[in-house]
């Protein structure tokens, strides 16, 4: 008799946000029983599977332990199906690098102070830096009136001032990150949802 055959799980993606990671796939439909998943990594340093903090899971992701956090590192997950004493074929994802395959989302901007002609700008970065990392803030701004032209500013201050703005002018600004690492291409953020203040009069 042949033994019964169970499908791998699809769509096996690794999802990052500012450096936290978990791998996503699509549930493995069966007609009866309860389908567990079990997931594997190996860093581009060793070539043996270890175990994740997921073996024999009901949910369809997990997230990387604080083992993994080490951004540079490449890393091979791989997860199945399983069914009883059933095992489904294993899904290995490509090569990971957090550095490289993140997402980075926006900055938080906590606060503006408002005068006639200028907009002095506090932000927090999307997530914590470490030791080597050169963050640039990549700013742009516009007369609300006149959208058309937008003018940049780049600077790596968490506090900065837009400046030489009209007195009594609505402008609109916009805000993303951009990472350098150490060794490897930069990394640039997503924007800001935009951000309009009006200055004051002189």
């Amino acid at each position: 008799e042949s033994s019964a055959h169970l499908p791998a799980p699809k769509d096996v993606t690794v999802y990052s946000y500012n450096f936290h990671s978990l791998l996503r796939w699509s549930p493995v439909e069966v007609d009866r029983g309860l389908v567990l998943y079990t997931v594997h990594f190996r860093t581009g340093a060793f070539n043996k599977w270890d175990e994740m903090n997921c073996t024999r899971i009901t949910q369809t992701e997990c997230r990387f332990p604080w083992t993994l956090k080490e951004r540079r590192w490449t890393v091979v997950l791989r997860v199945r199906a399983e069914l009883g004493q059933v095992t489904s074929e294993w899904v290995e994802t490509p090569p990971f690098v957090a550095e490289r395959n993140t997402i980075i989302g926006p900055p938080k901007v906590n606060s503006v102070n408002v005068s006639s002609d200028s907009l002095l700008i506090s932000v927090t970065p999307p997530f914590g830096s470490e030791a080597g990392d050169f963050l640039q803030y990549h700013v742009s701004y516009w007369e609300n009136a006149t959208s058309t032209t937008k003018k940049e500013k780049k600077t790596r201050n968490t506090l900065f001032k837009i400046e030489n703005l009209k007195e009594m002018t609505l402008y609109c600004f916009r805000i993303q990150v951009k990472l350098m690492p150490r060794s490897d291409l930069p990394l640039l953020g997503l924007q800001s949802v935009p951000e309009c203040h009006k200055t004051t009069i002189s």
